[in-house]
């Protein structure tokens, strides 16, 4: 008699353990949405080889893709007399000669001075500075997301000028609330022209990544925003932490730019200001990129110190 319970005794565990796996599941997926965190992104720009112009020794000025005019100096004038142009030596076919001989020897001096005086602006030799700034503060500060919010609803993002004027907005919203950063960090790369967008979007992306949705994002004019039913999910949250004390914010600055740029360690507030102050004054004559991103945009939800942890581990107390 017992053999035969036995087999159902077997069939009945493996149903309450399947059971409790389902169950798990279910839970653990509530869990997470009630985790989710929210985020907002502001950015634009791109890599292309930077413009640039040259000053030649006679004055003025040349673009470096393309050649000088015929009008004086080096060139053509001042190689027909060597070849005695104009005693019998001036058909079509010798002009052209003198010509392509011209534009060669322009050429090749024009390129020897530049590469002596360091200002050659070839495709993969311009060296480039990729940066971040990270600032971790008290959700106290709920000021500043609105002034983010404000900032990627009306930003200017596919012009220069536009850009810069985000990178300086966004850097002065965080330097006026000192009194509610908790963290910071700064990474600094150099790299090649060609590799320097591939960095860009590395850090880009796993900045992006924390999110588990961009609610608002303003990146080359494309304005994007969630319904107000999306933004449901941070309610829940909310209600779990109480008033939102122990909660943060964390906004991050990334930064394409044309030549060197060295932001100062994080050890303590002053570095944290400093390198705020050094990154909000670039100017549009070398920024080439930025992207501002933070964590939460929605109103109602919060970032806890346990997700600061997980998801932030290069953060340092300031």
């Amino acid at each position: 008699m017992s053999n035969q319970r036995f087999p159902k005794i077997k069939s009945l565990l493996k149903s309450l353990i399947a059971l409790g796996l389902v169950l798990t599941l279910v839970f653990g997926n509530a869990s997470t949405a009630l985790a989710a965190r929210s985020g907002g992104r502001i950015g634009g720009g791109s890599f292309r080889a930077p413009s640039r112009t040259y000053a030649p020794p006679g004055g003025g000025y040349s673009s470096p893709g393309y050649g000088y005019g015929y009008g004086g100096g080096i060139g053509f004038p001042f190689l027909l007399p060597f070849f005695g142009f104009g005693g019998g030596f001036g058909g079509l076919f010798t002009i052209a000669i003198l010509i392509a001989i011209a534009n060669f020897l322009v050429r090749s001096l024009r390129s020897t001075s530049m590469q002596g005086d360091g200002t050659s602006f070839e495709y993969g030799s311009s060296k480039i500075s990729v940066a971040k700034v990270q600032v971790g503060l008290f959700a106290n500060a709920r000021g500043l997301q609105k002034e983010l919010n404000e900032i990627a609803l009306s930003a200017d993002t596919n012009s220069a000028a536009g850009r810069v004027l985000v990178l300086q907005e966004v850097s002065l919203a965080l330097l006026r609330h000192p009194e509610y950063w908790v963290y910071g960090a700064t990474e600094s790369y150099q790299t090649a022209l060609e590799s320097a967008e591939a960095k860009f979007n590395q850090l880009s992306l796993a900045e992006r990544s924390k999110f588990t949705s961009e609610t608002l994002s303003n990146v080359n004019n494309q304005l994007r925003q969630a319904s107000p039913t999306a933004l449901l999910e941070g309610q829940g949250q909310l209600a779990q932490t109480g008033n939102g004390s122990g909660d943060y914010i964390v906004a991050t600055i990334l930064v394409g730019v044309e030549g060197k740029l060295e932001l100062p360690k994080i050890n303590d507030s002053e570095d944290l200001r400093k390198a705020l102050q050094q990154i909000g004054g670039i100017g549009s004559d070398r920024l080439l990129a930025v992207e501002v991103l933070w964590t939460p945009q929605a109103q109602g939800d919060t970032l806890t110190s346990e997700d600061i942890l997980a998801e932030y581990p290069n953060l340092k107390l300031v």
